[in-house]
């Protein structure tokens, strides 16, 4: 009897079944991507005015003064406002370029998953080089030689992550292809394309999607890292990394300087993590008690 098509049995869950861990990571992830939408209308200050007045001034529950929240960094600019701000950077950043990285590597991976043969060995040769290099060194040097610059490094994150997406859906590809309802279907007269849209895509979508979310989490930290060393967005534009390494010569003296931005970093890719984590359960049947 031929196996029934799981994209079917997929498509019956109930999506409203999240547990402690899923809204958790839901309501942080609403929380970040609220501030990165609504920043405009929720800073407190000009996220780029300097006030040296009122430099490292401590946040208002630790004796500083309430019109700064979480108090101000070594050239007087307000933390709040330059934290919610941040988080649209990380945000922009981090979907551009997972959204870069699949356009490429989910369509490579289904070709020579699909069509295999001498395609396949190529690409699969190319990525394997390319993992050779470790990551952030990889974008180190593609940026020193580019340049930094906002696009310059969505184009290095894309090309860091492309690889993941290809692999992993050339290896979801090679297991679909060889079941029944694909094999009954290209018995069936179905062409190639027909097939893929049909029956393979369905199926490794909801992987597709979970690795969509590891992976943003991933570029999130690595956009972090690179503007924390120099070479991510550049300043006047407020960045997570960049305001933690404002504060790290402050550390004895002025602690909210590099912790709170780094607390919010902390805060969203555990927030997506978590989400990213519940919808894999919902998604997958096999990991549903």
């Amino acid at each position: 009897m031929m196996n029934r098509d799981p994209a079917i049995e997929r498509s019956r869950l109930r999506w409203g079944r999240l547990d402690a861990g899923g809204v958790a990571g839901l309501l942080l992830t609403l929380l970040v991507v609220g501030a990165a939408i609504f920043a405009p209308y929720l800073m407190a200050h000009d996220p780029t005015l300097q006030d040296l007045e009122v430099r490292l001034l401590p946040p208002a529950w630790a004796g500083g003064r309430w019109d700064y929240p979480l108090g101000t960094d070594p050239l007087g600019r307000d933390l709040y406002s330059r934290i919610v701000l941040g988080a649209r950077a990380s945000l922009v950043v981090g979907l551009l370029s997972v959204g870069a990285a699949v356009m490429v590597g989910v369509p490579l991976g289904l070709i020579t998953g699909f069509y295999r043969g001498r395609l396949d060995r190529v690409v699969m040769r190319i990525a394997d080089i390319q993992l050779a290099f470790p990551e952030v060194l990889l974008a180190l040097a593609i940026l020193a030689v580019l340049g930094p610059s906002n696009v310059n490094l969505v184009i290095v994150l894309a090309l860091s992550r492309w690889v993941v997406f290809a692999r992993v859906v050339r290896g979801e590809t090679l297991a679909v292809r060889e079941r029944d309802y694909v094999l009954a279907a290209s018995a069936m007269g179905a062409g190639d394309l027909r097939t893929i849209a049909r029956h393979v895509v369905p199926n490794i979508l909801n992987g597709v999607i979970i690795l969509a979310s590891v992976t943003l989490t991933r570029v999130i930290i690595a956009e972090s890292s690179l503007s924390f060393l120099g070479f991510g967005i550049q300043p006047p534009t407020p960045t997570w990394g960049g305001m933690i390494s404002d504060g790290r010569g402050y550390l004895a003296t002025a602690w909210w300087v590099s912790t709170l931005p780094g607390f919010a970093l902390m805060l969203a890719v555990m927030g997506i993590n978590l989400l990213g984590d519940a919808v894999r359960d919902l998604l997958d049947p096999r990991l549903r008690v």
